[in-house]
């Protein structure tokens, strides 16, 4: 929060797209959910600004929103329930494909952004597992 801005990354997309996916390793619908939760209970005038845009139906790009437009419109958050959240984000991750790049950001983002540390040649290296996520849908 800066001000009256918060800067909530890709927990909530715009109103018009919905949510963030939960099915990447460590994540859970629930924990989802309640971070949400959290955003909408700032004040309704709350600007919210978003990592990036998916731009359905060839829309211009959009980064900024509210809280309330977020709780009267988001399809995934408008009059739904916990329970109704859940089901809907467990069903809609099992359709998505795993992201191209899943593996290589993951061990960045699971250490806040830092990168790996250095091995004894002095250099980084993201690894990627050639088993990794059994049973994900690859793109």
């Amino acid at each position: 929060m800066i001000g009256d801005a918060a800067f909530i990354h890709d927990t909530i997309f715009q109103p018009d797209f919905g949510t963030a996916r939960a099915d990447f390793p460590g994540g859970s619908a629930k924990t989802l959910w309640d971070s949400i939760q959290a955003i909408l209970a700032l004040p309704d005038d709350t600007r919210l600004f978003t990592g990036h845009d998916y731009m359905p139906n060839g829309r211009e790009p959009q980064w900024e929103s509210t809280v309330k437009e977020q709780k009267a419109v988001n399809p995934h958050l408008a009059n739904v329930s916990e329970e109704g959240f859940i089901a809907l984000r467990n069903q809609r991750d099992s359709e998505l494909p795993m992201p191209k790049l899943i593996l290589h950001a993951l061990q960045v983002n699971t250490r806040g952004g830092r990168l790996p540390e250095p091995e004894a040649n002095g250099k980084r290296y993201l690894k990627i597992p050639l088993d990794a996520l059994e049973g994900a849908a690859w793109e």
